[in-house]
């Protein structure tokens, strides 16, 4: 901790952070435990976060992360957009395809950034806010394939036809990002993705994981 630091600021984001790791809650003495501090410290940091909705206690005295956090996670995605779309436009213009940026909402993929290129003749249109399963398009699956490895160097996954026909796409999950899940992929009208696309997708996911940072 350092001097411009609030230490009861500090000690309360641990306790969110701690509860968003659990499916099941935390007692008082399990949080006191884990942050090092008495009992008293403990309640007094969870009523002031109940207070905002941000925490809720069960009637077994288990602490959990309350809905309040929902609110501020709304807020999430506007931000998220912003920083992806640079990376977004340059492999845009690069490929000459759709861009997207492409979150897990619940059991779906949302897309939640796209960007068109301005110089080619025709493209696949695909707006921001379009659903989709998670086990169907290259969106969804890269992400599926990284739960499955989390810890590899990111490939890229191919798809063509899955959510429309005629159309192709390549995407490469974003990793090292606390607290987001997604990919970064393109998607264009063609029988099969050009082999420079997968590695160049890679690499745009990479940069948006940086930006996210």
């Amino acid at each position: 901790m350092t001097a411009e630091t609030s230490q009861t600021l500090d000690r309360g984001l641990r306790v969110l952070k701690l509860l968003a790791d659990t499916d099941h809650g935390l007692t008082v003495t399990e949080l006191s435990n884990k942050l090092g501090v008495n009992r008293t410290v403990v309640y007094r940091l969870l009523a002031t976060l109940e207070q905002h909705a941000l925490v809720r206690r069960d009637l077994g005295g288990r602490a959990r992360v309350g809905l309040g956090v929902l609110r501020l996670g709304r807020q999430v995605h506007p931000l998220v957009r912003e920083a992806a779309l640079p990376a977004l436009r340059s492999l845009a213009e690069d490929i000459g395809a759709t861009a997207h940026l492409t979150l897990v909402d619940g059991t779906e993929a949302l897309a939640v950034a796209v960007v068109e290129p301005t110089w080619t003749d025709y493209h696949v249109a695909y707006r921001a806010g379009f659903r989709h399963p998670l086990d169907r398009g290259a969106a969804g699956r890269a992400i599926l394939a990284a739960r499955l490895q989390p810890m590899n160097e990111p490939g890229y996954t191919l798809t063509q036809g899955e959510l429309e026909a005629g159309a192709s796409g390549a995407a490469a999950p974003l990793l090292g990002v606390t607290g987001v899940e997604g990919s970064v992929g393109v998607v264009m009208l063609a029988d099969a993705v050009p082999e420079r696309v997968g590695p160049r997708v890679v690499d745009a996911a990479k940069e948006v994981a940086e930006a996210l940072r």
